[in-house]
């Protein structure tokens, strides 16, 4: 697994997702990345940049510190 804050952030975009209605392959697809790498970002295993970070944001309609909120270092 990766950091706690890039298994915070694979949390938070997960929830956001779903909640959203999303599945990771059409997330991925209106983001312009593939599956498996959202697969990877939920769990942990990447730590993405602000630049996706803001992506992810604008693909789900949310603001990024939705899928930033109560990140910590652990």
């Amino acid at each position: 697994m990766g950091s706690p804050v890039c298994e915070a952030f694979g949390r938070n975009l997960r929830a956001m997702r779903k909640a959203k209605g999303f599945s990771q392959e059409r997330l991925a697809h209106e983001a312009g990345i593939d599956r498996s790498y959202v697969g990877k970002i939920e769990r942990g295993e990447v730590n993405v940049t602000i630049e996706r970070i803001y992506q992810f944001a604008n693909c789900l309609e949310c603001s990024p510190k939705d899928l930033v909120l109560d990140l910590k270092w652990s």
